[in-house]
């Protein structure tokens, strides 16, 4: 599916550990435009990684969807498109070149690319060559330690970046340093491809400045969107905040996808969108919080989740 740039774009960030196909399958019902997968290595990828196969799957409803693969080696690079392209309903191949870990970037891949902007675009250069999907796409930080976002959106479009989304912080502030978001509309005054603006965007009210305040084709919410799934509904359609039962229907259903796709192990993985999702207002959320850690079994789980949500909102944390 072609991507409609001609009104703003609402995005979900890929998270890694958080947007996996069950998580994006319940915010995809709240109405996003686009879903990213977590991030991919390229060379788990070549090198047959049952886990990081599993990685690519996505929901029937999830389109347009993009897969985010990270690399800096070519040869990897253009194994890992040729793989891609086997596959079918995917809308976009995306660049990473933003994640900060350490394990990432001692590898010359995420935000390390942007210390080697030749390398960068040749990256770039090769998905857009080999690629049989609709786009070519990459998500950047403003600079590794010091800002060259202009130089970076540059060589982005130059290389055959469709689209590009811009993380407003360098690689050294985090995600702790504030958002930049006059460097985000410098970017989109620099290139002539849609821009997609991301960092902090965490309610409608937000949503709307930034895109006044950069010009920016689209946002894109990871964070603020972890056990609050409806935020892009509230941002798109004026929904207001959701009612208890609302929220209860949507972890009951998140909970269900995530036995469905990772069979028992899913329950544990979960704990950490309890731990979320409890934080909306709920009497006990802290006991719940300390019960759910110690809980293995999904159908135990599922019993303590229904119970808890259950209740009405004391709106208290």
């Amino acid at each position: 599916m072609k991507l409609d740039f001609t009104k703003p774009l609402y995005v979900l960030a890929p998270l890694a550990g958080f947007t996996d196909l069950p998580f994006r399958s319940v915010v995809k019902k709240f109405g996003v435009d686009l879903t990213i997968s977590e991030m991919i290595s390229s060379n788990a990828l070549v090198h047959n990684s049952k886990k990081t196969f599993r990685m690519l799957e996505k929901s029937p409803i999830e389109d347009p969807y993009a897969i985010q693969i990270a690399g800096s080696d070519l040869d990897v690079i253009k194994r890992a498109v040729e793989i891609i392209n086997a596959i079918d309903g995917i809308t976009t191949i995306d660049l990473n070149c933003g994640c900060p870990a350490p394990k990432v970037v001692n590898n010359l891949q995420g935000s390390s690319l942007l210390t080697d902007l030749p390398q960068m675009g040749k990256v770039i250069e090769t998905i857009k060559k080999y690629s049989n999907k609709e786009y070519t796409s990459v998500k950047f930080r403003l600079g590794f330690n010091e800002k060259n976002h202009k130089e970076i959106a540059h060589v982005c479009q130059e290389s055959g970046a469709d689209y590009i989304a811009v993380h407003g912080r360098t690689r050294a502030g985090r995600y702790k340093a504030a958002v930049d978001y006059d460097a985000i509309g410098e970017v989109k005054e620099t290139v002539s491809i849609p821009v997609i603006a991301n960092g902090d965007i965490d309610s409608p009210a937000k949503a709307k400045w930034v895109l006044e305040h950069t010009g920016a084709d689209g946002i894109m919410i990871g964070r603020a969107a972890v056990g609050k799934p409806w935020i892009f509904k509230q941002i798109k359609e004026g929904m207001e905040e959701p009612t208890s039962e609302l929220i209860k229907e949507v972890v009951l259903e998140h909970f269900d996808q995530m036995i469905k796709h990772y069979d028992k192990y899913g329950a544990i993985i979960f704990r950490k969108n309890l731990h979320s999702y409890s934080k909306a207002g709920y009497q006990g959320a802290s006991a719940f919080r300390n019960d759910v850690n110690r809980i293995e079994d999904p159908e135990e789980m599922r019993a303590v989740i229904e119970a808890f949500f259950s209740q009405p909102f004391l709106h208290e944390v």
